[in-house]
């Protein structure tokens, strides 16, 4: 159903449903207390996920119809989360220490704000215009539902009993070590930017014209084995491997190894709890200096991110890796194995891949207007462009022109990488 919000002749009631109560359905392995602590200031509160998707309705769909008040005035301050134009905000910081309104009050907004959606739902099927806004709305409830997850993990994480999210996770994909291959690309003007049909996010566009130089993309992300290949070889105790905010960063953190690994490097915390580590399965949560320490290390580098998208548009067939891929939906939120030894794997799905491209404006890049115009152009400095979704990113959310973006110390995200050598 997910994958259908994506297409304009989808039924755009029935999307909305699936949305909204999908991210009711992510809170019933949780207790009302599990969803207010805020582990650090990344992460936010998952009530606060809750409402603050909710607002996003009310603000910018409800509140555009003439004579709509406010269902909860006074919230609209708590659960803006950056949108200067609309007016004042909570601090983020300080998210965590919302114990009013609770999470029953929050659930039972969500669906006032669903009730008071539906003449708008009905308006949409006739007005293309507004039908947008709403699927913009859903991937942006979609990418709270990500962030759900990737935060209560960490919020788990920090508590000493290591409590697990999935109480019956599913048993782990069966791997075997399979060696990496490079696959050249096409060098020359190409093009890259999503075009045609269905939704894309304004920093997505436009499509547009770059030059590739020859190069070699890894078939397969690095994989945990042989990321503890690099631990092993001193790959935390060499500063010439780092960029120097990298070195200072593994020496004011005293990392020795990916977040959630423990120090002998066998074991990880997951949302099932502490586990084994798989070796076959992509390394994760690891920061772009990580990633980048151990693509010079290896005598490689990350892929450029116009490389990435160029390679997954001509080389394989993207419908079918969407199906196939390990989001969400699949269960195990968490990285599997690669399960087959040809072409290009796991370009979506596992683990978010950094690549060496800051994330900046494509040429003619235009924002939304009005306050939709913060959503992604004013975040466009000393972030980099990650690619290809995540174990927690919901199915239908992706494109190959999808760009995520985090700034390179951050590893709380399910991030892993591939490499990319020049040709």
């Amino acid at each position: 159903m997910l994958d259908t919000i994506c297409s304009p002749q989808s039924d755009i009631v029935e999307a909305y449903r699936f949305v909204r109560d999908r991210s009711l359905k992510l809170i019933a392995p949780l207790s009302a207390e599990d969803t207010v602590v805020q582990s650090m200031p990344d992460v936010s509160p998952t009530k606060w996920h809750l409402a603050h998707s909710s607002w996003f309705f009310e603000q910018f769909l409800l509140s555009s119809q003439g004579g709509y008040e406010p269902l909860r005035p006074g919230w609209q301050f708590l659960f803006n989360s950056y949108y200067e134009s609309v007016g004042p905000r909570h601090d983020r910081v300080q998210r965590g220490l919302l114990s009013r309104p609770t999470l029953a009050e929050v659930i039972e907004y969500r669906h006032r704000v669903d009730d008071d959606m539906a003449p708008v739902l009905d308006r949409a099927a006739s007005d293309s215009e507004l039908a947008s806004l709403i699927t913009l709305g859903l991937h942006h409830e979609q990418q709270h539902q990500e962030l759900m997850l990737t935060d209560i993990k960490h919020v788990f994480s920090v508590n000493p009993l290591e409590p697990s999210y999935q109480r019956e996770a599913p048993f782990g994909l069966p791997g075997h070590a399979l060696p990496m291959r490079f696959v050249r690309g096409s060098a020359g003007i190409v093009e890259i930017g999503h075009h045609g049909e269905g939704f894309a996010f304004d920093c997505e566009t436009p499509r547009h014209r770059t030059l590739l130089h020859p190069y070699e993309m890894a078939d397969r992300p690095v994989t945990n084995d042989e990321f503890r290949d690099f631990i092993r070889d001193g790959g935390y105790r060499t500063p010439s491997l780092w960029m120097s905010e990298g070195w200072a960063k593994v020496q004011s953190e005293a990392w020795n190894g990916p977040m959630y690994w423990d120090a002998q490097a066998e074991t990880e915390f997951t949302l099932a709890g502490r586990r084994e580590i798989d070796p076959y399965a992509p390394v994760c949560h690891v920061s772009y200096y990580e990633a980048d320490a151990y693509a010079r290390w290896a005598g490689a580098r990350l892929p450029r991110e116009s490389e990435w998208e160029h390679l997954t548009e001509t080389r394989v067939d993207i419908d079918a890796q969407l199906r196939a891929a390990n989001f969400a939906d699949a269960g195990f939120l968490h990285p599997q194995p690669a399960q087959r030894d040809e072409g290009l794997l796991q370009l979506f799905g596992d683990v978010w891949e950094w690549t060496s491209s800051p994330y900046v404006n494509y040429p003619g890049y235009r924002p939304l207007p009005g306050a939709l115009g913060e959503y992604n152009g004013k975040f466009m400095c000393g972030q980099w462009v990650l690619r290809g979704g995540s174990c927690v990113t919901p199915a239908g959310h992706l494109r190959a022109s999808y760009r995520n973006f985090f700034y390179p110390p951050d590893r709380w995200q399910f991030m892993g990488f591939r490499l990319a050598k020049d040709a």
